[in-house]
């Protein structure tokens, strides 16, 4: 029973970073029917740059909330302009070709991310600090977890429902949804369709921010190929949940990281890709629109 409930908590921390990452592609493909495959290369970029503010910042010593904020704040607001800048230059010459070419397009801009962050910072593994976060540790029942998972689940939690709300309950919000379903209706009635897709940008790629430095601090070891791993896992979790539907990926995440974590527990960490798929094959035999329903409208 201990060891189902540690690789409980297990699994829920690597999942909820699963899901935000997972919302970055989601969010994109609702709007723009285009898998962004460079979002997983964003999100190792994002750990470089954060573990970089930190250290010229603050030096290899510093534990602050002060610190933790900066770097988060900076770190999302640099990724999210990086976005940005990814769809004016890679995606938006492309919307009117066909879909393979966009395709092509995001591997070909996801290549050029990962080797400009070797390039920059080299190909050997950088470490985070051990300290950016307190190192405490929390013991229930036999389960032993660390301030830095509940810091993990906490703001993913909050990140999430804020980012339901807000697609829900906002005008903007309201106009995303607009764009998803027409964007040729959507700009007869007055949205911007450009500063919509700008905006899923700023958003998937802040959280992709999120997720990466999450991912550096819970490892604690990044490296400049790791998006890949990373951004496939995500994808699948998209996948599972329903490509597309935001809370779809967020339960695919979760998941997905309860999965992974099982099979580690349970059987070999090994298995845990190999096993990854098999789940994603039955998932789309039983149920091809992913678990809640792919929210992709057609026109008619």
């Amino acid at each position: 029973m201990d060891i189902f409930l540690q690789q409980l908590i297990n699994g829920l921390t690597i999942g909820s970073l699963y899901a935000l990452v997972a919302l970055g592609y989601t969010m994109v493909y609702g709007v723009m029917k285009l898998i962004n495959f460079a979002h997983g290369d964003l999100v190792a970029f994002s750990a470089f740059v954060g573990l970089t503010i930190y250290t010229q910042i603050f030096g290899e010593g510093v534990t602050s909330i002060v610190a933790v904020v900066t770097v988060f704040s900076f770190t999302a607001a640099l990724i999210a302009m990086v976005g940005v800048l990814l769809e004016r230059l890679a995606y938006r010459p492309l919307r009117t070709a066909p879909r393979l070419s966009a395709v092509v397009s995001a591997l070909g801009a996801g290549l050029v991310i990962q080797n400009a962050v070797m390039l920059i910072w080299g190909p050997n593994m950088r470490v985070f600090p051990s300290n950016l976060l307190p190192s405490t540790v929390y013991e229930f029942g036999g389960v032993v977890f660390t301030f830095t998972q509940v810091m993990i689940l906490g703001l993913s939690s909050i990140l999430m429902v804020a980012l339901y709300i807000f697609i829900n309950r906002t005008k903007i919000g309201t106009a995303i949804r607009a764009v998803a379903i027409d964007q040729d209706a959507a700009r007869l009635m007055g949205i911007n369709v450009n500063r919509i897709i700008m905006i899923i940008f700023i958003i998937g790629s802040a959280l992709g921010a999120v997720a990466g430095l999450f991912l550096g601090i819970y490892y604690r070891g990044i490296t400049f190929d790791m998006g890949w791993q990373y951004g496939l896992n995500a994808f699948v979790a998209a996948i599972m949940g329903g490509i597309g539907n935001i809370p779809g990926a967020m339960v695919g995440g979760l998941i997905l990281g309860l999965f992974n974590a099982m099979i580690s527990g349970y059987i070999s960490s090994q298995w845990a890709e190999a096993f990854t798929f098999i789940l994603l094959i039955a998932i789309l035999i039983f149920r091809p629109t992913g678990i809640l329903g792919e929210k992709v409208a057609e026109k008619v």
